[in-house]
């Protein structure tokens, strides 16, 4: 795992013990039961990391006492058995690296709603860096980082209000950005979800309209697809020659499909 000193979101008492210990050093600590009251809390929100999940699934926002009286069951027998009854924990810990203040870059969940907005446009940039080398999935993974410590800003405010709608305007840019990778992985139905998800609050966003009907046209919704083009001319009519040569594609795309079907089922109904 990894602690971030001075942040205590796990337990105050690792970040004690690990100051008296150097990189490459491994020791043994006994720590009372006062010290380790919300282990069984910390433990279930690692547990959810390794496996994927969002650390704090099925916390609700109080404090953590409340926390570990309102929940009966943490998930795992074992912490429920530390959780009624506290004992004292002796922990192993190994220190593999210490990295220099400013060096680490936290996940979005573990950061201040003020470090999510300044990270924001550092993430952006490091998106477009990895993009631009050809590196469309690392891209990918930081454009929804970024979208991630916006939206949860943004679930903070009224929808519709000034500030939402600032923050709205922030994401958009950067959901493009994230379908523009997808096209490129051919995932094309998550492009059709986001694409359109834009395009319900914002109807004159040519791009979205563009990356959508190139995602159409992937999977074969060719009136979709055409009606996607026909709006981006209608918005931007300088656009017409890029349009123009995905129309073309599309139809040689469809030319060849009906020649395979036309061999592949040849004779069948002589049969």
């Amino acid at each position: 795992m990894e602690l971030i000193a001075g942040k205590k979101f796990k337990l105050p008492v690792w970040e004690a013990a690990l100051r008296t210990m150097r990189p490459g050093e491994r020791a043994r600590f006994r720590c009372d039961a006062k010290h380790v009251v919300l282990y069984p809390l910390v433990s279930k929100s690692l547990r959810n990391i390794a496996a994927g999940k969002d650390p704090l699934e099925g916390q609700r926002h109080c404090c953590s006492i409340a926390q570990m009286h309102e929940h009966y069951s943490l998930g795992y027998p074992d912490l429920d058995e530390l959780q009624k009854n506290p004992q004292p924990l002796i922990f192993d810990i190994e220190v593999l690296k210490v990295e220099p203040p400013g060096s680490y870059q936290q996940d979005p969940w573990a950061m201040t709603d003020e470090e999510k907005l300044q990270a924001v446009p550092q993430i952006h940039k490091e998106g477009n860096e990895l993009y631009r080398q050809g590196k469309v999935s690392e891209a990918a993974s930081k454009y929804y980082d970024a979208i991630a410590c916006l939206k949860n800003l943004q679930m903070k405010e009224q929808p519709g209000s000034p500030d939402w709608i600032e923050l709205d305007q922030k994401i958009t840019p950067l959901l493009l950005n994230y379908c523009q990778c997808k096209l490129q992985c051919e995932e094309y139905y998550e492009v059709l979800d986001h694409c359109s998800s834009i395009l319900n609050k914002y109807e004159d966003n040519v791009k979205a309209y563009f990356k959508r009907g190139k995602a159409h046209a992937a999977v074969w919704n060719v009136a979709e697809a055409q009606a996607d083009f026909a709006k981006v001319l209608a918005l931007d009519p300088s656009l017409r020659p890029v349009v123009s040569k995905e129309l073309r594609s599309l139809e040689a795309r469809l030319r060849e499909k009906d020649a395979e079907d036309k061999i592949r089922f040849k004779g069948i109904f002589s049969q």
